[in-house]
């Protein structure tokens, strides 16, 4: 190979000096090759030396021939990726913001992945099936064909994916085409709206808004405008996102309200994707329903769902997405080049854990039911507290987030010195940097469009330690106490 060939196969750096003592034929060949392969410009200057070099700079050209790909938009940071980084720069006292819970998962949960690195079966710790670890799939089965009323095909209708988060990805990615529409409930989970433009399809955003209200607040007083729902869908509509319990509102879809998203879906002929990763932490008396139940719908739904939410282990990203062959297999397709196959112990160690829970499912003490009693006492210590010191949050039928309006404590804090263009950015860093509570800015799950109806609002999570909730009250009667 020449060496301008290998030059050019592989990374190199953004300057090339080019010393006048090497071989004429070399250096002219090596010029050549850096002006046919980056048109860069050719600069030289004396050094102390007497020696003449070359240099050519070729990062402006780098910069341009390797940018981002325009289906990428302009590489903004995400929420959470800034949000991470400020908890680390601020260090908050109390971490509200990103939803993981600050504590164990069940003791059998943790054992099982353990048990399983370190146990007998050296296949355990290698690749396993590409479409899902067979045992995992089995399980979920079992849990999930009397949920839906079928009997599910673990092979060909359920899939293992990287978190919840690349079922979304293999789901819309598999389905969506260029010049299809999707239909997005606001406020959304920021990946919908960047995976659909990646796929080249058009983003259709509507709000959940909250209904005025004398009283306490709801999750069930945010609802969608039939007309406006309806008159979203056409001949386009390739697919609705529906998210149920939502995050972050915390509401649970009715009845009423999934019949109606059905009976849309089926008139249009759309594809229901069903991000259900909140599924067990429904408060009573309220029920979650999964969509693919009703009429009609199991053939156009793909349900999504979370080991991590339900078994509190976010870290082990280990999701799935089910539904009927034909839809999975363009799920399975985008999966296979993509990440191909999951963590085989983890795999292994939620498949042990589901059969643990399935073996007590009809006692109080499964942790598919426990969970959400568990939660509703953080999540009624939280509400109280936030009344108490002058948030207005809306009570969650499910989830465990807290979108709590902070525009009466707007004459407390002074976000002038915040740079930020939304004002719930501009509140949540002030509010970290001198209540040391980290909140996360709603904004983040609206649409360009939507935005103002975010920025009122901070979100906090609620599945934390009993400690760190009351540490939470502490440090925000201090705050308030300080500015009256």
């Amino acid at each position: 190979m020449k060496v301008h060939e290998w030059l050019f196969s592989g990374p190199f750096s953004s300057v090339l000096i080019i010393n006048n003592s090497s071989k004429d034929m070399w250096r002219r060949s090596l010029i050549a090759a850096l002006k046919d392969h980056s048109n860069c410009a050719i600069k030289q200057r004396n050094t102390s030396n007497k020696l003449v070099q070359r240099e050519i700079s070729i990062s402006a050209v780098m910069c341009d021939k390797f940018k981002l790909p325009a289906r990428y938009g302009a590489g903004e940071k995400s929420v959470w990726v800034e949000y991470i980084q400020l908890a680390a720069e601020y260090k908050p006292a109390v971490n509200l913001g990103q939803g993981f819970p600050d504590y164990h998962a069940p003791e059998h949960v943790t054992k099982a992945l353990a048990n399983v690195a370190t146990g007998e079966n050296p296949l355990l710790n290698q690749y396993t099936r590409g479409f899902g670890h067979l045992r995992l799939v089995q399980n979920l089965a079992k849990l999930y064909s009397p949920l839906v009323g079928k009997e599910l095909d673990p092979i060909n209708e359920i899939l293992v994916t990287c978190g919840a988060y690349e079922a979304l990805f293999s789901a819309i990615l598999g389905h969506v085409e260029e010049g299809d529409e999707v239909i997005v409930i606001e406020p959304f989970f920021d990946c919908y709206e960047f995976m659909i433009k990646t796929a080249g399809g058009t983003p259709k955003f509507i709000a959940l808004k909250p209904k005025p209200s004398k009283g306490e607040m709801t999750s069930a007083d945010w609802v969608l405008d039939e007309n406006e729902l309806a008159s979203l869908f056409n001949s386009r509509t390739k697919m609705l996102i529906l998210n149920t319990p939502h995050n972050p509102v915390g509401k649970v879809f009715t009845a009423q309200e999934l019949d109606t998203l059905a009976a849309l879906c089926r008139k249009h002929n759309v594809l229901c994707v069903s991000d259900e990763v909140y599924e067990w932490m429904v408060y009573k008396p309220h029920k979650h329903i999964r969509i693919a139940t009703l009429p009609g719908m199991w053939e156009r739904t793909i349900t999504i769902g979370s080991a991590g939410k339900t078994f509190s282990v976010t870290g082990w990203k280990t999701g799935w997405a089910y539904g009927p062959a034909n839809l999975m297999r363009n799920l399975q397709v985008v999966h296979q080049n993509c990440v191909y196959t999951c963590v085989t112990p983890i795999q292994e160690a939620v498949a042990r854990s589901f059969e643990f829970e399935l073996a007590r499912y009809n006692s109080p003490e499964c942790y598919f039911f426990s969970l959400a009693e568990e939660l509703v006492s953080k999540r009624d210590y939280l509400v109280k507290v936030l009344k108490d010191n002058g948030f207005s949050p809306t009570i969650p039928d499910g989830g465990y987030f807290i979108m709590a309006d902070w525009t009466k404590l707007e004459n407390k804090i002074d976000l002038k010195q915040e740079p930020d263009k939304y004002k719930d950015y501009r509140f949540t860093k002030k509010f970290a940097k001198e209540a040391g509570i980290l909140t996360i800015p709603p904004t983040a799950f609206y649409s360009e469009g939507h935005k103002d109806l975010g920025e009122n609002f901070a979100r906090f999570c609620f599945i934390k330690k009993d400690e760190n909730l009351q540490l939470t009250a502490k440090l925000l009667k201090e705050w308030n106490a300080k500015k009256n």
